[in-house]
């Protein structure tokens, strides 16, 4: 199916999200769309899908203008879309939530929901598809890759010919993302049209047939799939964007954090923290590396009180904080950032300035005696929408209308605008544009160059390798392998593999080979 969208426009109030954009997605390719955090590349899918009616302009099927009254129709006429958000019932088996809403049943008008004929059409396409999803499996319990595999067998299972995936890598581990590339592919060659929002571009340059770079809700160009990474990313911000991280070398001072013996049990019984112990000087970037579900998100619950621990202890700034409330640790200067914004990060029914002071409301200068002080809250959200690049119409906008790229930049600006001993973050970069990575690993630099204690928990290699001045690699709860910063791709990856000797070897033939230089 041939796509097209003919001077989309869309407002919302005096800001225009999408202003007389066009777009040609041929049948059977991989048509990137890239763009920065709030560029408005998700409200022009969102007006594909039905969900927005635009203010100007047409969607166009092979040649035949539609206009669909919400994404039901856009269902019929053959376009899914996969949300940046997943749009799945987590207490729903995989194939009640893809016959949700196309109900099929036996005995007639009133008989009973033929889930058996569900639970074969997700094993049909998932077989067609190689997409792997166990019809049977309540989507609570699935990994996020597969819960995303199981949104895509959904659409298929509609008869989709245009495929939308919105941001599909932005949770996805590296080995889930490349599950997803070799299932695009299938699908393109299969004849299946996917539009493919993203911003990170080496994924654009692995899988795209052709490119169109939003800036500012216009089109600014459609470059060649072949073209440099950098020149990808300065069309996207409209200015050169430093690609690698330059940092001086690290001059740690005293032990902030001092974890020792840490063992932290879910409420099934399951060991998710397995006797971790590890140091972090003030000045210096502890990153921890890892395959998402190693234990690296009940770590960094634990080192801020939301999780438990049920031996060992943890230590900020020489206290022992293994029973102090979040509140306390906040107190002691310790920064948070959750590798779930959405949930952990962000009340979504809170505006973006009283989400930036969350953690401040009661203290000067945002508490005036027994009440808030609406104009600090107000000067506070301005200058910290304007330093931290966050696309919102205003403060008073709900968190919960931003961009998932926005939503993190205000997490972020939250807890990196305060004075800090401990800076603990969780996935820092996680949806957010390239621009963006390059101010939020200054500000994480400047952090540690400030005397700040920085623990970086990411699941991005190049990430890890760009910030670190230590490197931990969690495998199965524990700490399997410190190595030092210029440690190389393959010693960490094979950490992250579980293989420790193997490691090992690699680091030897590191240091024989410097030795010779």
């Amino acid at each position: 199916m041939k796509l097209e969208l003919r001077g989309i426009t869309k407002r919302f109030g005096s800001l225009v999200a999408n202003d007389r954009i066009d777009l040609v997605v041929e049948p059977g390719e991989i048509h990137a769309l890239l763009g920065e955090n709030g560029a408005g590349k998700s409200t022009l899918m969102n007006v594909l899908y039905g969900l927005y009616e635009p203010d100007e302009g047409e969607v166009v099927l092979d040649d035949v203008p539609v206009r669909f009254a919400g994404p039901g129709d856009a269902m019929a006429a053959g376009i899914g879309m996969v949300h940046q958000h997943f749009m799945l019932i987590p207490v729903f088996t995989v194939a009640e939530n893809v016959m949700l809403g196309h109900e099929e049943t036996k005995g007639g008008a009133l008989g009973w929901l033929d889930r058996r004929a569900a639970r074969r059409k997700v094993a049909e396409v998932s077989s067609r598809y190689g997409l792997a999803v166990p019809p049977d499996a309540l989507v609570a319990d699935l990994p996020v890759g597969v819960q995303q595999r199981a949104e895509i067998v959904k659409a298929l299972t509609r008869d989709a010919k245009v495929l939308v995936l919105d941001e599909p890598t932005a949770v996805l581990t590296p080995s889930e993302i490349d599950d997803l590339m070799k299932v695009m592919r299938r699908l393109r060659d299969a004849g299946t049209s996917i539009v493919f929002i993203s911003h990170k571009l080496k994924e654009v340059k692995a899988i795209a047939d052709k490119v169109t770079v939003i800036r500012r809700g216009k089109v600014v160009g459609q470059p060649s799939p072949t073209a440099s990474e950098e020149e990808l990313a300065s069309l996207m911000v409209g200015r050169q964007v430093a690609l690698t991280l330059e940092k001086a070398p690290a001059n740690p001072g005293d032990v902030i954090l001092d974890v020792r013996d840490l063992r932290v049990v879910d409420d099934a019984g399951v060991v998710q923290v397995d006797g971790v112990s590890f140091q972090v000087r003030a000045g210096e970037i502890y990153a921890i590396a890892g395959v998402q579900g190693n234990g690296q998100t009940e770590l960094t619950e634990c080192l801020l009180g939301v999780e438990a621990a049920s031996e060992g202890s943890v230590h900020i700034g020489g206290r022992d904080v293994s029973q102090a409330s979040v509140r306390d640790r906040l107190r002691l200067g310790v920064g948070y950032v959750p590798e779930d914004r959405l949930h952990d990060g962000l009340v979504g029914g809170f505006t973006v300035a009283e989400n930036l002071i969350l953690d401040m409301y009661d203290r000067t200068p945002f508490a005036k005696g027994v009440g808030l002080d609406l104009r600090a809250i107000a000067g506070n959200a301005a200058e910290r929408i304007d330093e931290f690049d966050v696309r919102t119409p205003s403060g008073g906008a709900l968190a919960s209308t931003l961009s998932g790229g926005n939503q993190q930049k205000v997490v972020l600006a939250r807890e990196m605008s305060r004075p800090l001993k401990l800076l603990v973050v969780a996935q820092p970069t996680r949806g957010l544009d390239v621009g963006s990575m390059e101010f939020v690993h200054r500000r994480i630099v400047a952090e540690r160059d400030n005397g700040t204690a920085v623990v970086v928990v990411s699941t991005e290699l190049d990430e890890v390798l760009g910030l670190a001045d230590r490197i931990a690699v969690m495998y199965r709860g524990r700490i399997i392998g410190e190595l030092p910063a210029g440690a190389s791709a393959q010693e960490v990856g094979l950490l992250m593999a579980g293989s420790t000797s193997q490691a090992s070897a690699a680091a030897g033939a590191r240091g024989s080979g410097s030795g010779d230089e």
